[in-house]
């Protein structure tokens, strides 16, 4: 099963492709927690790890209405990506 990769892995190898930029990492060193944001366009949306065990990285956007997307896969955000991408004039 080694050629299954974790959703951190083909999100951030997408969104190189894409050519997001990393806007801001905060790290709560209360509970170890970091928050990545990252943006391209009109588009943001945050990553979430604790301890920095990627593997278990949550990922959070926003569709085009505001509303709160969970990304469970990497089809959830680029669906979202897309649908705020196609609002552009």
């Amino acid at each position: 099963m080694n050629n299954i990769r974790s959703l951190h892995a083909k999100v951030h190898s997408w969104i190189d492709t894409i050519g997001f930029r990393l806007n801001a990492s905060q790290t709560n060193k209360k509970n170890m927690v970091t928050t990545n944001h990252y943006f391209f366009e009109t588009f943001n949306f945050f990553e979430r790890n604790k301890d920095g065990d990627l593997k278990n990285s949550k990922f959070l956007c926003f569709d085009t209405y505001g509303e709160k997307v969970n990304v469970r896969s990497l089809l959830d955000l680029q669906t979202a990506f897309f649908e705020n991408i196609s609002q552009l004039k």
